[in-house]
């Protein structure tokens, strides 16, 4: 398949109701509106593809940015061309996760990560605060510095409140993330979650909330799922 017929083929795709939610999200022209599953339809055509993955991302289009996500292949995909990607990525629904998901799968997540939380551009730090969440929930235990993300949480815990819009999500969500996913850490990310309290992030016109990093991280004990690891960060 080329960019033209994928792009045909997303258009085919378009849903207006769709594209209304999107808007409100934060979308912008040009796009079509394609839901999720009908993206995955695209998907199992093409499977991983590299360079037609690049090719989506370049087009600027919301629909194709994403669906050049779903595709990539993160075993080729190169530092400059995910720096690429994350400064290019406009709104959270491709910088959070879209580009969080190929970077946290890559050789280069946790170094990206780190890079990118520093970032004084909102959608790079969030998707660097997104980033390291979906690394942690892939990574065993033993493969992870756990005083690193100790270190982390004492930063989300002074920064969170202070912090941009979306940073301020991707933050707390880390703060899940490690609570969830990082057995030792379990126990601090519970205190600072707690400390840290509700966290205050403006989802525009959506019904959108913040999860409670605090409930969250119980729900999970009580499921018996604190440490449990995914193969994949995207989905």
């Amino acid at each position: 398949m080329t960019v033209d017929t994928i792009l045909k083929e997303l258009e085919s795709y378009a849903s207006d109701d769709t594209k209304r939610v999107l808007l409100r999200h934060g979308a912008r022209e040009p796009f079509f509106g394609v839901k999720v599953q009908d993206l995955k339809k695209i998907v199992k055509k093409i499977k991983t593809n590299h360079e037609l993955s690049l090719q989506l991302f370049a087009t600027g289009n919301s629909d194709a940015m994403y669906l050049a996500g779903l595709i990539a292949d993160t075993s080729k995909i190169s530092k400059n061309e995910l720096n690429t990607w994350a400064e290019n990525a406009y709104w959270y629904y491709l910088s959070e996760y879209a580009v969080a998901w190929v970077a946290a799968e890559s050789r280069y997540g946790l170094e990206l990560a780190l890079e990118w939380i520093k970032s004084p551009r909102e959608n790079i730090a969030s998707a660097g605060w997104a980033t390291l969440s979906n690394y942690i929930a892939l990574k065993p235990d033993d493969e992870l510095d756990i005083n690193l993300y100790s270190k982390l949480l004492d930063s989300v815990e002074k920064e969170i409140h202070h912090a941009q819009n979306r940073v301020r999500y991707t933050m707390n969500g880390f703060v899940i993330a490690v609570g969830t996913s990082i057995k030792a850490l379990t126990k601090k990310a519970t205190e600072i979650s707690k400390r840290i309290g509700k966290v205050t992030v403006n989802v525009g016109n959506t019904s959108c909330k913040v999860p409670l990093a605090t409930e969250y991280i119980q729900k999970v004990i009580a499921r018996g799922a604190i440490g449990k690891k995914k193969k994949y960060a995207r989905c």
